[in-house]
């Protein structure tokens, strides 16, 4: 990962060039200087600026202004503040868009993405090219050398749409051409001869627009996300001709924009950032109170969900990450204020340093008094005095002063590992599996099959690493066995035979595979294998099937042999036919028509595992299943109360850490494990004895006198 400093990075994205409007009684630079104040008062050791202002940086085409920012760094770097330097490409200025029309962004064939926000600009367009690498060299040139400079963010939450424009489309014709070949392999590998869309030429092929074939679906979706990827990383190499060695190049991800597939992305990257939004108050509430039909978007809802975030940052690169922007006050917009409790920000940060955040930014510092975010709430209100916020936030820069390098880039612990798959979720976007309550396609079919394994390991207190398919193959089935002693892998629906052959591998090797809904049906192009499903997988697994239903009501599930399930546990959405040739039967449906197939099978292989779990399991279903895949958790925390979780990882100095939250109203108590050292009040805590967790509260220990203990 990239060479950070030993400490915790802590702070907002500052943008002082919205300054003169904010305060007119204060000039800029007493503005200035009172930020920067309350800045290292409360303990604050980055910022992040520049990237939202091209205009600013470059008022009309070829003059550029560039020394409104040395101020601000100079004043940062004597308070011993760093700075992370933004490119500001995500938002042209209208003299761009006036001057070059045509590098106006196409959301459909034909139709010119409407002007007044942001990135409505085909950024793959040679005239947005020349003038956005003109404004990065000019910024580059002129600060790279401040030595309050630590880091370079290009552009901002890249892949907020799909181009459809003439340039782009003809490009992804080159792109299957060099693909395939010729239109003949494309025909046959794509099964055009159905409904007559045989090529005769690649001039044949029609636009996206109206498609209904799955085969290109895929594949338009991927290409998509290398226009994404090569864009970020064309950035970050002309950054890095001007950037000093120690300097690290990053982007902030939304993990939910469609022309994103974060793995890759972050491979051109020095470091994964992100930018998780979550909701507060009761939103942080266990046990949780969220429907399970709640949908998770750019926004998460639940504690569960908000370190699933977290897991999905750290995959990125598996490696610990930076979180870019989060919640500083009310995020969303005028109709939605739903600023944090007391000790929630506390609680959210120590939650993103235990899945292995390496710093934690607020967007932003203060609240804005016009635009398109005006309600978005900032460190400081739109008075610009400190408040709740600012006090609550402080008292945070303050404990990761006091513990300084012991929770700076943790190795987050890990019980049970999930596969994600994107190109599984792009297709299920639009062909989904899965139907809303009123029979409608459901876009969220994807996840809705995948997140409810992960939650049912949260509310067991097991802790999750999320592992991309990609990844998989970058180490052998054998070391992964150990290392992933679990391996969860719902809605795998695209998946190449190699993939399903590494698993069967895996599960031979010593580990526990197991499977859910639509893993191994299709193949690389998303075309259902002629083999039984799973595919490859139906021998290793012992069981197969050539029928599946969707459930229009739950049903209840009954466990048998080792399994322990309680009397709530429900089968949901989704069930397959499965038939067991060779594998234990572990739960069955209590109906009278799906009663004849298993609901969850068991079989031994080699020195491993595979189950297969054939439907989506409701919370308490998921849950009991969790228990029994990882009977203990690794936390070592045992009987926590209900609002209490326990989080571990490993200091890179090789500490575990201990981050203990109470997420209630109600004081309670969690018995120590082991020996602690509680390194927010240096004191030590005996094995056995009661820890105080007071309403909304965190505490963070490190075993005593020990390394990876």
């Amino acid at each position: 990962m990239a060479d950070l400093p030993a400490r915790m990075l802590f702070g907002a994205a500052y943008y002082h060039e919205y300054t003169p409007a904010y305060d007119p009684d204060l000039t800029p630079g007493e503005r200035l200087k009172t930020d920067l104040d309350l800045m290292a008062e409360a303990h604050f050791t980055v910022i992040r600026v520049g990237e939202s202002v091209w205009s600013t940086w470059e008022p009309t085409n070829g003059r550029f202004e560039l020394d409104w920012l040395q101020p601000v760094l100079d004043g940062a770097h004597e308070r011993g503040i760093s700075v992370i330097l933004g490119t500001p490409t995500y938002a042209a200025p209208p003299w761009l868009a006036r001057q070059y029309p045509e590098i106006t962004a196409e959301p459909a064939t034909g139709r010119r993405l409407d002007w007044g926000a942001r990135q409505e600009i085909d950024f793959t367009h040679p005239a947005f090219r020349f003038h956005a690498e003109r404004i990065i060299r000019r910024i580059a040139a002129r600060y790279a050398d401040h030595p309050a400079v630590i880091g370079w963010q290009v552009d901002n939450e890249p892949g907020l749409h799909l181009f459809h424009n003439h340039g782009v489309f003809q490009r992804f014709v080159d792109h299957l051409r060099d693909k395939y070949g010729d239109v003949e392999t494309l025909n046959r590998e794509w099964g055009l001869v159905y409904w007559s869309h045989r090529l005769s030429d690649w001039a044949d092929l029609w636009t996206p627009d109206g498609n209904a074939q799955p085969q290109y679906d895929v594949a338009w979706r991927d290409f998509q996300a290398r226009q994404v990827t090569e864009f970020i990383g064309w950035q970050a190499d002309i950054v890095r001709e001007y950037a000093s060695p120690e300097h690290f190049v990053t982007t902030c991800i939304s993990y939910t924009r469609q022309g994103v597939e974060d793995d890759e992305l972050s491979a051109r990257l020095d470091i994964a950032s992100g930018n998780p939004y979550y909701d507060m108050q009761d939103g942080l509430l266990l046990p949780d109170p969220t429907p399970d039909e709640h949908e998770q978007a750019w926004k998460t809802t639940g504690v569960w969900a908000m370190y699933q975030t977290a897991d999905w940052m750290f995959s990125s690169r598996q490696e610990p990450f930076l979180v870019t922007e989060t919640n500083a006050g009310s995020i969303g917009f005028a109709w939605d204020n739903r600023p944090a409790y007391d000790g929630q920000w506390r609680q959210a940060a120590w939650a993103h340093v235990a899945r292995g955040a390496r710093m934690i930014e607020y967007w932003q510092w203060q609240t804005l008094r016009f635009g398109a975010e005006t309600y978005w709430g900032g460190v400081l209100p739109h008075s610009g005095q400190p408040g709740r916020a600012y006090t609550e936030i402080a008292r945070l820069g303050a404990e990761f002063e006091q513990a300084g390098p012991l929770v700076a880039g943790l190795e987050p612990d890990a019980d049970i590992t999930m596969v994600h798959s994107t190109p599984s979720k792009w297709l299920m976007q639009k062909h989904p599996p899965l139907a809303t309550p009123d029979g409608a396609p459901d876009p969220a079919a994807y996840h809705r099959i995948v997140d409810p394994f992960y939650r049912g390991a949260f509310d067991a207190g097991r802790q999750v690493r999320i592992v991309h398919v990609r990844q998989l193959g970058q180490q052998s089935p054998e070391a992964a066995a150990p290392a992933h002693p679990v391996l969860v892998v719902p809605a795998l629906y695209i998946a190449s035979d190699a993939v399903l052959d590494w698993l069967a591998a895996y599960a031979r090797a010593g580990g526990h595979l197991v499977l859910g809904p639509r893993t191994g049906y299709a193949d690389h192009e998303a075309r259902a294998r002629l083999a039984p499903a799973p595919g490859h997988l139906a021998e290793a697994a012992g069981v197969s099937y050539d029928e599946f239903s969707n459930l229009t009501q739950d049903l209840p599930v009954r466990a048998t042999g080792p399994l322990r399930l309680g009397q709530d546990a429900a089968a949901t959405r989704w069930a397959d036919g499965l038939t067991a040739t060779d594998a234990e039967v572990l739960a069955t449906y209590d109906h009278p028509h799906f009663g004849r197939w298993p609901a969850i099978t068991t079989r031994g292989l080699g020195k491993g595992r595979v189950t297969y779990v054939g439907t989506v399991p409701n919370r308490a279903f998921a849950r009991g299943l969790a228990e029994w895949l990882v009977p203990t958790a690794g936390h070592g925390w045992q009987d926590l109360p209900d609002p209490v979780t326990a989080t571990t990882g490993v200091s890179p100095d090789g500490h575990r850490v201990h981050v203990v939250h109470n997420w209630s109203w109600s004081p309670t108590r969690a018995t120590a494990p082991v020996a602690l050292t509680d390194i927010l009040n240096n004191c030590p805590v005996a094995a056995g004895s009661e820890v105080e967790l007071g309403a909304w509260d965190v505490r963070v220990f490190i075993t005593a006198d020990s390394t990876t203990a």
